[in-house]
């Protein structure tokens, strides 16, 4: 793994924490997409997008 994607999977792991601890509601529906977005860019190895998908999940939380 490159350090882009520790901290990418490290990224995952906060997000989807704040996700879980999130009350329910459109910012938790609206960080859901943004989430699976970054997963599904995660598994075709694009680092880019799923970083960018990360920060909309977390700015779709605050």
């Amino acid at each position: 793994m490159t350090p882009e994607q520790t901290n990418t999977a490290d990224k995952m792991k906060s997000v989807k924490a704040a996700w879980d601890k999130a009350p329910a509601g459109p910012k938790k529906d609206a960080a859901l997409k943004h989430y699976q977005a970054a997963e599904k860019a995660d598994m075709a190895k694009n680092d880019a997008e799923t970083n960018r998908e990360l920060d909309a999940a977390t700015h779709a939380l605050a």
